[in-house]
Order: C-alpha cells, then sequence, then structure tokens
C-alpha cells in the first residue's frame, strides 16, 4: 500500500466539499504486470439521466529542498498513471492536485508552464487550510 501525501485528506475533504464522492482510496491501476496505486478516484453524479464524471486524482506536495525535482517525479508519475489508464482502455481523466501556493509561484515558471502545455497535464489547484478547489485547468 503506498504512503500517503501529506496534504491527502486535505483533497479528500475539497473534492467532498466540491460534490465528489470518493469511490477508491487508493485506486488501484493494472495493466498486464503493471501494478500502481493512485492517490484518489472520485466520481460527481450529473443530471439524474447521465452518467456521473469519474476522474483520478494523484496528490503532490511540493516540499523538498528541490521543487524541480518534485516536477519532474510528479510528471513522470502522472504520465505513467494517464498511460496505464489509456492501455487499460480506462476512460477516466486524471489530475495532479498542487497547492494553491506552489501553483501560483513554481507552476507560473516559463519551463514549467510549457511542460505542463506539451504533456497536457491537468490540475486541480487546492488550499490546503481551507480544504477547497480553487483551480481547474485543462
Amino acid at each position: 500500500m503506498p504512503a500517503k501525501d501529506i496534504y491527502h485528506d486535505a483533497v479528500k475533504n475539497a473534492l467532498i466539499k466540491d460534490g465528489w464522492t470518493i469511490t477508491a482510496d487508493p485506486y488501484f491501476l493494472q495493466y498486464e504486470d503493471a501494478e500502481l496505486y493512485a492517490d484518489l478516484f472520485v466520481e460527481k453524479a450529473l443530471l439524474a439521466e447521465q452518467e456521473g464524471r469519474k476522474i483520478v486524482v494523484e496528490i503532490k506536495s511540493f516540499i523538498s529542498p528541490s521543487l524541480m525535482k518534485d516536477f519532474q517525479n510528479a510528471l513522470g508519475q502522472y504520465i505513467l498513471y494517464r498511460d496505464i489508464l489509456q492501455l487499460a482502455n480506462k476512460n477516466y481523466e486524471i489530475y495532479l492536485a498542487i497547492r494553491d501556493t506552489i501553483f501560483d509561484t513554481f507552476f507560473q515558471r516559463k519551463s514549467v508552464q510549457a511542460v505542463v502545455e506539451l504533456h497536457h497535464i491537468k490540475l486541480m489547484v487546492f488550499n490546503n487550510e481551507r480544504e477547497e478547489i480553487t483551480l481547474w485547468t485543462k
């Protein structure tokens, strides 16, 4: 079982406040001989006659001395999970959950923005103190 990120509960609470239902914590990903765990699988009911929206959320703290190293690890994990979902024919979007303070600083660097755009990284930005989602990007 993977270790939980220090902001795991804050992200869970933020998602619940936003109307999402946590359906797996962690979410087991499998394709062929690859077995991995993403942090959360969540679902949000839409209209009664429509199927709900389901997404996978991977939470990253960005608290090490090297934010670029954290970004490198997060990017690799995000791409691997997205690829495994695609190979396993799971049609779920994946989001990288990051704190608003990291989004407002490190993720505003031109190099980071270019990489995020190049790899079509979807972000869920949250405030860990208020346990609220502040931004979704696509």
